[in-house]
């Protein structure tokens, strides 16, 4: 597909890939320069709490699972299995 470089350095991505990808108005999308060809890249951005938050989780979970404490499934059907069980 051929696009046009416009005032102020503006590209359209056509319709179709629009679509395609489920972009909206306000997505924020990445532009990488790699070997003399532009990508651009649909990315999610998070507040940093949030990300510190996951990681602190992260690290209590690893925590929990060398010591034993954190359950540990080889199968999500396993995983499913004691969650049914657990639920009754």
């Amino acid at each position: 597909m051929i696009t046009e470089l416009r005032k102020k350095s503006q590209v359209t991505i056509p319709k179709e890939l629009v679509v395609k990808l489920g972009l909206k108005e306000g997505d924020k999308l990445e532009v990488i320069e790699q070997n003399g060809a532009i990508q651009i890249v649909p990315v999610a951005v998070y507040p940093k709490k949030y990300l510190e938050d996951l990681k602190e989780e992260i690290g209590n979970i690893k925590a929990r699972m060398r010591s034993g404490e954190q359950p540990m499934f080889d199968t999500v059907d396993e995983l499913f299995a004691e969650l049914d069980g657990n639920d009754r």
